[in-house]
């Protein structure tokens, strides 16, 4: 599955409504660090397929939702559980920290 792309029009049912644990993704087109973990988030999206949601959330697109979670560094990632925030990283980290995140 791929990731999901979400808006604040669809975050609420996406992610605080998901009966499974959702790492969501904050990045932008021009930020680099962005462009390193992209590859990785794809393959997490792929692996855990019907155990976890990936979504992502551009920060140039979606400034209200960035604004929310007070997101002013990115690559952030930010892991919900039934609703709650239960994990989060800014930065680039490896994949094997990044599942550590929502396990």
């Amino acid at each position: 599955m791929a990731e999901v792309v979400l808006t604040k029009d669809n975050f609420d049912k996406e992610v605080l409504q998901s009966s499974v644990p959702v790492l969501v993704d904050f990045w932008a087109s021009w930020c680099g660090p962005c462009k390193m973990i992209s590859p990785i988030i794809s393959e997490i999206a792929n692996e855990y397929e019907g155990k976890v949601k990936v979504g992502k959330i551009n920060v140039d697109e979606e400034p209200e939702l960035a604004a929310k979670f007070n997101i002013v560094s990115i690559p952030t990632l930010i892991v919900f559980k039934n609703g709650e925030i239960t994990g989060t990283n800014v930065g680039v980290i490896p994949k094997e920290a990044i599942v550590k995140l929502f396990e």
